[in-house]
């Protein structure tokens, strides 16, 4: 069952399990940055009004607007 990035909360760890497919335009570019589906990431904070999110995947820290990480299908681990 997938999930948004909204429902995650600070210190929560994800599954990226594929994008959604009203996000076409967003998907090469969240590939290009690492995001691909198998990818583990751990959420470090939100914003406060939760736009941008950043989480760390790879080693490296990466920051996600709302719109960018809704395209996001999440597995919840």
């Amino acid at each position: 069952m997938s999930i948004s990035m909204k429902m995650l909360a600070v210190g929560d760890r994800g599954k990226i399990i594929g994008f959604d497919n009203s996000g076409k335009s967003y998907r090469k570019r969240l590939l290009a940055m690492g995001l691909t589906p198998g990818t583990d990431f751990l959420v470090t904070r939100f914003a406060p009004l939760g736009d941008p999110v950043e989480i760390k995947i790879r080693g490296f820290s990466l920051t996600l607007r709302k719109n960018e990480a809704d395209v996001l299908l999440i597995e919840k681990l």
